[in-house]
């Protein structure tokens, strides 16, 4: 596998170029950080931020699965069928 392949297949995969990809996944992450730290301080304070884990569970699985056009997510799921 070529060093620029290592970088590009999975991006293409999901139908994004590498610079849209590490924006969406840095997106992503602050997002679940930020959900982390609220459920963490949930623990501590059962008060504060009742649903943000599982509201943030939500919206993320929504953007990522359910509005991923089939189209993007065909090659993903058509190679994992030839493993099985």
């Amino acid at each position: 596998m070529t060093f620029e392949k290592l970088f590009t297949d999975h991006p293409r995969s999901v139908g994004e170029t590498y610079s849209e990809h590490l924006a969406t996944a840095c997106a992503f992450g602050a997002r679940m950080i930020a959900a982390g730290s609220a459920c963490m301080m949930h623990g501590f304070l059962p008060f504060l931020f009742v649903k943000t884990g599982s509201t943030t569970v939500r919206h993320l699985h929504d953007e990522m699965i359910t509005h991923r056009s089939r189209a993007r997510a065909a090659p993903e799921w058509a190679d994992m069928g030839a493993h099985i």
